[in-house]
């Protein structure tokens, strides 16, 4: 073999090699912090917990999030889950920022959206975008919904793909993380799910970063709705109720005189409880419809670990020290289910 074609050689294979690993560090690249935020910020949205949703617009801030690119991705998301939510969380971020800035911070402002151009065809444009998104030819009008409600598919095209998507404050790449996380954090839309994720995936958004969505919806939402992602991505389901949760009744007696303060107090712990404590999955107090002075509570936590962060929160303290001497008998029965997964159906039919 001639030099000149042993050279050739070795720089097909240089090449074939970085290329390969090029490949393989893109496959494993990670959310970026402001990515991250923009995740947890699209699925608390959609999910309405404006108390999380605060903490994490200030966390998405500090990442770097300009306030402009944050309200994008709230306007985006009135098309997934509703002016209400969007409405409500464009109203938090107010709050936010004023805050913010009273304390002294001084967050990016960033490009503000325009005012959008009028095409002389927008239905035309926003069908452009999506099949920029999908890499699909998209028949005009949509079949089967699209010929069946015409005006759906108007609405799609002209103003969820044409108006908002074209926006340039965040890119198609960023608005595809905002649509997987709030589809992933809300139950019932998973075909919807199924054909974002083929969408981001043609925008960059790597397997990797699927899982880390769904690590995050985990995390700030659900097991149960980030195992919806994982199914469409084919990864292992995380088992939404551990080996070692804990499910108790609680057999109290309680001094006659004093049931009503009694009831007050357990109320208002049962309810900060699951409130504040993910790792409470319920505190369900009741009365002996004969005896009222006897109470049942049920209690589930998530694992052991759970309860013992329960024993040593403010309201739970609280409530032990108050109520002792109201107390006349005590009995914990600890549970084994017969059947775990029935209770996720219990759940699901409660709402």
């Amino acid at each position: 073999m001639s030099r000149f074609k042993l050279l050739l050689l070795l720089i097909f294979i240089l090449s074939a090699t970085a290329m390969k690993a090029q490949n393989k560090s893109v496959q494993n690249q990670a959310l970026t912090p402001q990515q991250q935020s923009i995740s947890i910020i699209s699925g608390l949205t959609a999910t309405g917990d404006m108390e999380g949703l605060s903490t994490q617009l200030n966390a998405g801030l500090d990442a770097g999030l300009t306030v402009e690119e944050t309200k994008e991705i709230l306007v985006q998301l009135y098309a997934y889950c509703g002016f209400p939510r969007s409405l409500n969380a464009i109203s938090t971020l107010m709050n936010v920022v004023e805050k913010r800035k009273a304390s002294g911070k001084n967050d990016n402002q960033g490009k503000a959206a325009l005012t959008q151009k009028n095409p002389s065809n927008k239905y035309e444009q926003g069908r452009k975008v999506l099949e920029t998104l999908t890499k699909t030819p998209q028949t005009k009008p949509a079949p089967g919904f699209g010929e069946f409600a015409p005006r759906i598919d108007a609405f799609l095209k002209e103003h969820l793909f044409a108006d908002i998507f074209e926006s340039e404050v965040l890119t198609f790449h960023q608005r595809e993380i905002v649509t997987i996380s709030a589809l992933t954090a809300m139950p019932g839309v998973t075909s919807q799910l199924q054909a974002h994720v083929k969408m981001g995936t043609n925008t960059g958004i790597t397997e990797n970063q699927l899982v880390e969505i769904a690590d995050l919806m985990e995390k700030h939402v659900s097991k149960t709705q980030a195992n919806t992602l994982r199914t469409i991505i084919s990864k292992s389901l995380s088992p939404v109720i551990e080996k070692d949760m804990m499910v108790r009744i609680s057999e109290i007696e309680i001094v006659p005189e004093f049931l009503a303060e009694y009831n007050a107090i357990l109320k208002e712990e049962s309810t900060l409880s699951v409130e504040k404590e993910p790792g409470v999955v319920a505190i369900f107090p009741m009365s002996v419809k004969e005896q009222p002075h006897q109470i049942r509570i049920v209690e589930i936590y998530a694992d052991s670990a759970a309860y013992q962060s329960h024993l040593k929160t403010p309201h739970f303290q609280h409530y032990k020290t108050t109520t002792l001497e109201m107390v006349k008998a005590l009995k914990l029965v600890d549970m084994n289910s017969l059947d775990p997964d029935m209770m996720l159906e219990i759940f699901k039919k409660l709402k």
